[in-house]
């Protein structure tokens, strides 16, 4: 019987540690969706401790923290406050790609490529809209 539980003890915590491989995805989600920036040393130390133990969820860690953009520091300058966006949006409720594109510019600096056919776009909804504070204007 002691055994037993041993034996389901040790399944359990290599399990666990195998859940926190990705360390930057799990510990700063707020970080996702960044392309670029200065890469956090300790992100890469909590990986690089995943690639000691165990080398191939350690390696899978690295992907996912880099291909999620995790593993970068926060940066404030690429953020755009919702209020300011509202510009962008028509009387239809629309958003108009031209303005959008404007204010980025404006906002961040950078002229990001809003034409792209590899942009994938997801419809919101009320709820969306009211976890930021703002009420539909259509």
């Amino acid at each position: 019987m002691r055994m037993h539980s041993r034996v389901i003890g040790g399944v359990l915590a290599a399990t666990l540690l195998t859940q926190l491989s990705a360390c930057g995805t799990l510990f700063f989600p707020d970080r996702r969706g960044q392309i670029e920036g200065q890469v956090d040393p300790i992100v890469v130390g909590l990986d690089a401790i995943g690639i000691l133990f165990y080398v191939i969820p350690g390696l899978i860690a690295f992907g996912i923290d880099f291909a999620t953009g995790a593993i970068y520091l926060p940066n404030n300058q690429y953020s755009v406050a919702p209020e300011k966006l509202r510009e962008a949006i028509g009387a239809d409720g629309k958003v108009d790609q031209i303005k959008l594109k404007a204010i980025l510019h404006r906002e961040i600096g950078r002229d990001l490529p809003l034409d792209d056919p590899r942009l994938i776009q997801h419809n919101g909804s009320v709820e969306q809209l009211a976890a930021y504070g703002l009420r539909p204007a259509a």
